[in-house]
């Protein structure tokens, strides 16, 4: 199909100028300021239009962003921002995605340095997983390829590295829960093996300690390790609901709708019964019944910052191999309500 010669009168109206300076940009005339340019150019983009060849930018090179399945919401959240920020700066990404018994993520990183990507951004990968191999990326490191991992900080990678802060999240879910009167509260996170079940579970122990006064032994006694899904979510709360849990915190926001499921399937009621909070607030869990009280992972700012530190990599400036760590922001919704007296 052709794509329609651009109409001065269409786009000027877009973008709020005169038809006279759509033409001076699309014709490459100077005399147009850049945040006017810009308009006229986005408007040429939202109405269909192609770019002309002198206006298209040209792409800096590739950068892989190798991810997580993308059922749950939070990795295309992910995704979103960095392909934002990389064609922003003039990159091209190349999303890889790793299905459960498809490609493994050494094949794809492997296709990536193939295809000559300049770098590669890492979301929730084996650097997350304690019982992987950390060599994996030393031996990426020293074929020239620069990376940076959001979240699952691993001492034996020496990268950049951008989380959020997993025991500020637990002690804010607590809290809050805490402060509506419940005193048995539950833990329903991913596999041990993870850096982030680790860490949450560290966090939610130390939580319960510090408000409760509960003993770090009994504390660990109301934490369920399972998947991160809404399975996984299901069968902790029948293991958290059995042990008298009136507030349950979950890793994810898929596990925290399989605790609802689970509670509403015992003849409960969230939030009367039981209360529940996510971990993540993507997009839609504003609009689950009830809405889903969560813990935010900052996203936007991960995803920039992670973008940032590649960039700088790429420039030869190298970053600090640390690990950059970001406030998370409790957002109170329907899944939480006063202890029943």
């Amino acid at each position: 199909m052709t794509v329609p010669a651009p109409r001065l009168a269409h786009i000027a109206e877009h973008a709020r100028v005169s038809e006279a300076t759509v033409s001076r940009v699309l014709n490459g005339k100077p005399g147009v300021a850049d945040t006017t340019r810009q308009r006229v150019l986005a408007a040429l983009d939202v109405l269909g239009y192609e770019r002309p060849v002198r206006l298209r930018r040209r792409s800096a090179g590739l950068i892989g962003l190798v991810t997580p399945e993308l059922t749950n919401p939070i990795f295309p959240a992910f995704a979103q921002v960095v392909e934002q920020v990389l064609a922003g700066h003039g990159y091209t990404p190349v999303l890889c995605t790793q299905l459960p018994g498809g490609v493994t993520e050494d094949e794809l990183v492997e296709q990536l340095v193939e295809r000559g990507v300049g770098g590669i951004v890492f979301l929730s990968g084996l650097h997350a997983d304690l019982s992987a191999d950390p060599a994996r990326y030393a031996e990426l490191a020293a074929r020239g390829v620069p990376y940076v991992l959001i979240n699952g900080y691993n001492e034996a990678i020496s990268a950049p590295f951008v989380s959020p802060d997993d025991h500020a999240a637990m002690r804010m879910a607590v809290g809050h829960l805490t402060e509506l009167g419940h005193e048995r509260i539950g833990l329903a996170v991913g596999p041990q093996r993870y850096v982030p079940s680790r860490r949450k579970r560290e966090g939610f122990v130390d939580a319960l300690g510090s408000t409760l006064r509960t003993s770090r032994g009994e504390a660990e006694l109301l934490v369920e390790h399972t998947l991160f899904s809404v399975e996984g979510g299901q069968v902790a709360a029948g293991a958290l609901l059995d042990k008298g849990c009136t507030g349950i915190v979950c890793g994810s926001d898929m596990m925290a709708l399989g605790v609802v499921r689970a509670v509403r399937e015992r003849g409960l009621d969230v939030p009367d019964d039981v209360s529940v909070v996510g971990f993540d607030d993507s997009q839609l869990i504003a609009f689950t019944n009830p809405p889903l009280t969560t813990v935010r992972q900052p996203v936007q700012a991960m995803a920039t910052a992670a973008v940032g530190a590649l960039l700088e990599e790429l420039g030869k400036s190298p970053v600090r191999r640390t690990e950059f760590v970001f406030q998370p922001e409790l957002v109170v919704r329907g899944s939480t309500a006063q202890k029943r007296a």
